[in-house]
C-alpha cells in the first residue's frame, strides 16, 4: 500500500489521518510503530528475512577535509557514521527510543543515581584482536575529561571517579544523581576503543564494531570491512560498507537515480515527490528530535544584548520557513531544542509568533539591529534560502540582516561557533538533560552561542537527579522557558529526517534519534535479493 506525506500527516488510500491513527493502523498492518515516528513507507523496505551478502553503497551529505578518526574530533554526520561503523558504546537508542545494552551487558543505579555499575559483555574483540576489558572503558572516557576540547567534556564532568571490579565491570561516581546518565555514557563521541598503558590510540581505526576500516579519505570516502567477529549475530549484514560524501544535494539525487549509491541521507526536499514517484525507489521519513537554528554568540556585540536577540526572535516567520525550506516535512520550532517527541516538552509555552511591534520594540531598545548571518547549504539543506528569507521577514520591522554565503567545505570548523551569527543543525537529544549538557549548559564545548545563565545551570542539576515525574516535567518547563525568553539561539523549525534507497535495501523498524535509523542504516539494514 503506497503511502505519501502531507502536511506531515500520513495520506492512506486518500484519507488523512491523524498520528495517533497511523500508528494504531501500522500496527494492524503488522508495521511497528515507534515513539521516532515511521511516517513514510514503500515498496521492500520491509521485507522479508534478513541475510547477509553485498556492498551497500551510501551518499551522504557531509564530510569535510578537516574530519579524523579522533572521537573527541567528531562533528558532521558523515563522521558519525563511520564512528557507528567501526565502533561501539555501553549502550545505544533502539527503535522505541529506549536505551538499551551494547558493550554493556547491563548496567545497575543505586545512591539516588548518584553510583552506576556497568557490567561488560564478556568475549568481545577489538579488530586488532584485543579482547575488551574495563581497562579499555575507562580510558575511552578518560580521553574526553581533563585537558580536551571533546563535546563530551561537559557530559562527563558530573563523573568525580571511575574504578574496576575485575576486568568486566566499571562503576561511575557522579557528583550527584542522574537518571539519565547512561544516555550520557552512551554519547556517540564516547566510543570504547582498545588502550594501553591507559590510553587510547584516537586515530587507529580501531574498534569493536560491526565493520573494520579498509580505507578512509577525510571528506570524500569511508570502506569497511564486515567484521567477522562481531558480537551481534543479528546484525552487519552487508560483506562491505561504502560510504561517499556527496553535499551536493542534486549530485546525491542523481547518484541515487543511476543506482551508483543504493540509498541517501538529506532526500532534497523540492523534489522528494518526484524521486518517490521513480521506479526501484523507495523515499522515506521519521520524525525525531533534529532541528534546524541560527545559533548568536552571546559573548560578542551586538548579541550580548538580549533585546537584539529577541527582536531577531520576533522578527521571523516560522510558518513560511517549514513550508519553503522543508517544504512541510517538519514543525515550527520555539527558540529552544527540545522536540515534541521529547517526554517533557514544554507544550503549554506560548508559541513565538512572527510579530513586527514587538521586533522594532526591541530594535529600538537596542538602538538598531544591523547584524551578518552566516549560512551555507552544509549547515542544513535551505540554509542560504532561509536565511534570505530571514533576511526579508526583518527588513519589515526595520532590521538589517547582511547574509554571508559561506563555503560548504570547512563550514563547521571555520564558521560555525567562530562566526557571531551562523545557520547549524542539531540531531537533538533523546532526553533534555542530554541535550542541555550538550550545548546549552555554561562552558559546555559545544554550546554554540556561549550562553551562561545561572538558573538555568542550576535547574540543569535540579532536573537530572530529581526522580519525580511531575516534578521533572516543571523543571525543565521552566528551562525551555528561558532558553526560549533569555538564550542566543532561533530555533524555527523541527525536521524530519528524510531519505530514500533503491528498493532491494530492507529493514525494520526505523529508529528516530538520528538520521537513517539512528545512523546506524549500515549494521540493521540488509538487500533482499
Amino acid at each position: 500500500m503506497k503511502k505519501t506525506q502531507i502536511n506531515n500527516k500520513p495520506l492512506i488510500l486518500g484519507r488523512q489521518v491523524s498520528r495517533r491513527d497511523f500508528i494504531r493502523g501500522s500496527a494492524a498492518l503488522g508495521i511497528a510503530g515507534t515513539t521516532a515516528g515511521l511516517l513514510t513507507m514503500s515498496g521492500s523496505a520491509f521485507a522479508a528475512t534478513p541475510h547477509r551478502g553485498g556492498r551497500l553503497r551510501a551518499g551522504i551529505a557531509h564530510g569535510s577535509t578537516t574530519d579524523s578518526l579522533d572521537p573527541a574530533t567528531y562533528e558532521n554526520g558523515f563522521m558519525s557514521n563511520v564512528n557507528y561503523s567501526i565502533q561501539n558504546h555501553l549502550g545505544e537508542v533502539d527503535s522505541t527510543g529506549a536505551m538499551v545494552p551494547e558493550l554493556a551487558e547491563s548496567w545497575e543505579a543505586t545512591n539516588g543515581a548518584q553510583t552506576w555499575v556497568v557490567n561488560l559483555r564478556q568475549g568481545v574483540e577489538f579488530s586488532n584482536g584485543k579482547t575488551l576489558d574495563a581497562d579499555d572503558v575507562i580510558a575511552s572516557f578518560q580521553h574526553h575529561m581533563g585537558e580536551t576540547k571533546s563535546p563530551a567534556k561537559s557530559l562527563l564532568e558530573q563523573v568525580t571517579s571511575m574504578r574496576k571490579d575485575g576486568n568486566n565491570r566499571v562503576i561511575f561516581e557522579l557528583s550527584g544523581g542522574n537518571a539519565d546518565f547512561m544516555f550520557v555514557a552512551s554519547d556517540y563521541h564516547v566510543a570504547i576503543k582498545p588502550s594501553k598503558d591507559g590510553k587510547i590510540d584516537p586515530t587507529d581505526g580501531v574498534g569493536t564494531g560491526p565493520y573494520t576500516l579498509s580505507e578512509f579519505e577525510p571528506g570524500v570516502r569511508f570502506l569497511g570491512k564486515r567484521n567477522a567477529n562481531y558480537f551481534k549475530s543479528d546484525r552487519a549484514w552487508f560483506d562491505e560498507f561504502e560510504m561517499l560524501s556527496i553535499v551536493d544535494p542534486t549530485a546525491r539525487t542523481n547518484a541515487l537515480a543511476t543506482v551508483e549509491v543504493d540509498t541517501i541521507d538529506r532526500v532534497d526536499l523540492k523534489t522528494a515527490h518526484l524521486l518517490a514517484r521513480k521506479q526501484g525507489i523507495n523515499v522515506e521519513e521519521t520524525t525525531g528530535t533534529k532541528h534546524y537554528t541560527f545559533p548568536m554568540r552571546t559573548d560578542t556585540a551586538p548579541f550580548d544584548d538580549n533585546n537584539v536577540r529577541l527582536a531577531l526572535k520576533y522578527a521571523l516567520k516560522r510558518e513560511e520557513l517549514v513550508e519553503k525550506v522543508l517544504y512541510g516535512h517538519g514543525t515550527i520550532g520555539n527558540d529552544h531544542p527540545i522536540a515534541p517527541i521529547n517526554q517533557f516538552h514544554a507544550a503549554t509555552l506560548p508559541q513565538r509568533q512572527y510579530d513586527l511591534d514587538k521586533a522594532r520594540f526591541y530594535a529600538k531598545k537596542a538602538g538598531g539591529v544591523k547584524v551578518q548571518l552566516s549560512a551555507a547549504d552544509a549547515a542544513f539543506p535551505g540554509a542560504v534560502d532561509a536565511a534570505v528569507l530571514y533576511q526579508e521577514h526583518a527588513a519589515a520591522a526595520g532590521i538589517e540582516i547582511e547574509v554571508i554565503r559561506e563555503p560548504n567545505d570547512g563550514y563547521w570548523s571555520n564558521v560555525w561557533m567562530n562566526k557571531p551569527w551562523g545557520a547549524c543543525y542539531w540531531g537533538g537529544r533523546p532526553t533534555e538533560d542530554w541535550m542541555f549538557s550538550t550545548a546549552y549548559m555554561g562552558g559546555a564545548s559545544w554550546n554554540d552561542t556561549f550562553w551562561q545563565h545561572d538558573r538555568f545551570d542550576e535547574l540543569l542539576l535540579l532536573g537530572r537527579a530529581e526522580t519525580n515525574q511531575d516534578t521533572r516535567r516543571s523543571i525543565y518547563y521552566e528551562m525551555q522557558q528561558i532558553v526560549s525568553d533569555e538564550g542566543g539561539v532561533v530555533v524555527p523549525m523541527f525536521a524530519n529526517y528524510v531519505f530514500a534507497s533503491v528498493e532491494k535495501v530492507s529493514h525494520g523498524a526505523l529508529a528516530g534519534n538520528w538520521d537513517m535509523d539512528g545512523n546506524k542504516f549500515f549494521e540493521r539494514w540488509w538487500f533482499a535479493f
